[in-house]
């Protein structure tokens, strides 16, 4: 089979290439090869089904703030394609979408399908052809340029000028690419929730904050956001933003360190301990246990009253030592991690291309040429809310852009 352009991959950011290429060469012959049976996997479980397309944060120099890995690379590419475009284009083939209060962007249908049969549709309309099953075994380089792939159990090649490799966290195309001459950085976990196991977060499942501050004792990472409570943790948005963040040194720390919870964010010890203060004097004969501080539950502030030794106690015979105390469980509590657990099926790495190797402007190799990188197959990953999907339309947007 002799191609223009072949990619590999059938995920979003193959998916918005291969459009994006073959609508500015519609002559040109150009196949998606995916190794499942299904296309756009991620997609579909994205957003709990709904697919979180992107998030409404139009401001470069915010935008990239998102972006643990990748952050100052991404600055040119997003000048060329950001969020904004994201949404135009989507609604542009008839995509109704919504933005919602903290800024994620879904399809108003609230389904994943939504997306996925527009840019099947979009693919299928240009005549993009579609090969599953396709497991790439290796990428040989013609003697005139062009690629020469090979893929396991089928039989002969297929020939390619161009070549888009866009397999995501993919440990047996990134050592193809090594062989190759490309840098790897090595595979870490990106977004995850963190095993807590501590008698304050016992029978507490499924218990939220809205806003919580999250900082590691042992690295120096900080992170705010809504808290979750878990069967096996800590999750929601602030564990897995500093997850993101610290993802390099949580992983050499074997994922165990240290985190301090401030439950009272933004206020902290010394303004929770002057409401503790006021109870005392203005209601001294109430029960400690009976007085839940701002975002706290009768039940849980209870239980925790209970455990620090105040669950019978009054107000008034609480010392001021013991009103310190209480103010710095709930501003500085402490828990020890061990171990991590996937966030549901949604898991993202860092890792991959190193980004020195690949021309930003043009998502082209700079050791070889026509090879072109689209997202998660590179070293880029984002918090979640939708950042990584814009990395991958972007990377993609670009990738199919140019050759």
């Amino acid at each position: 089979m002799l191609l223009k352009t072949a990619i590999i991959g059938g995920g979003a950011a193959g998916y918005f290439a291969a459009i994006r290429y073959k609508s500015l060469h519609p002559g040109h012959k150009t196949v998606i090869f995916e190794k499942t049976g299904k296309v756009l996997g991620k997609v579909k479980i994205s957003g709990g089904g709904r697919c979180n397309v992107t998030h409404a944060c139009f401001v470069i120099k915010d935008l990239i703030g998102y972006y643990p890995r990748g952050a100052r690379e991404l600055i040119g590419p997003f000048h060329r394609f950001q969020p904004a475009d994201t949404m135009k284009w989507f609604e542009d083939r008839g995509v109704a979408l919504k933005t919602e209060p903290d800024g994620r962007v879904f399809p108003v249908s609230d389904k994943s399908q939504t997306i996925i049969d527009c840019l099947t549709g979009e693919a299928e309309r240009l005549g993009i052809e579609l090969h599953t099953s396709q497991d790439l075994e290796s990428i040989g380089l013609g003697e005139s340029g062009g690629f020469q792939l090979q893929f396991a159990g089928k039989p002969g090649h297929v020939f390619a000028d161009r070549l888009i490799v866009t397999t995501g966290s993919s440990e047996k195309v990134w050592k193809i690419l090594e062989t190759m001459g490309h840098r790897i950085l090595p595979p870490v976990p990106s977004l995850f929730t963190f095993n807590i196991r501590d008698e304050r977060l016992l029978d507490f499942q499924g218990l939220t904050w809205p806003d919580v501050e999250v900082r590691d004792l042992d690295f120096g990472h900080r992170a705010t956001g809504p808290l979750l409570i878990t069967h096996w943790g800590l999750s929601g948005p602030a564990v897995l933003k500093l997850s993101a963040i610290g993802a390099l040194d949580f992983h050499k720390a074997g994922y165990r360190f240290e985190i301090a919870v401030n439950f009272m964010f933004p206020d902290k010890e010394d303004v929770v301990a002057a409401v503790f203060q006021k109870l005392k004097q203005n209601h001294p004969n109430k029960l400690v246990s009976q007085s839940p501080p701002g975002p706290f539950t009768a039940r849980l502030w209870q239980s925790w009253s209970s455990l620090w030794g105040f669950g019978n106690k009054t107000w008034q015979e609480v010392s001021m030592k013991e009103i310190g105390f209480m103010a710095r469980q709930i501003t500085e509590a402490k828990f020890k991690v061990d171990g991590k657990s996937t966030f549901k099926e949604e898991f993202v790495t860092c890792g991959g291309v190193d980004l020195k190797e690949v021309d930003l402007k043009t998502m082209e190799s700079k050791k070889i040429p026509g090879l072109y990188f689209a997202g998660e197959v590179l070293n880029i990953d984002a918090l979640t809310g939708g950042f990584n999907f814009q990395a991958a339309w972007t990377t993609g947007w670009l990738a199919g852009s140019h050759g």
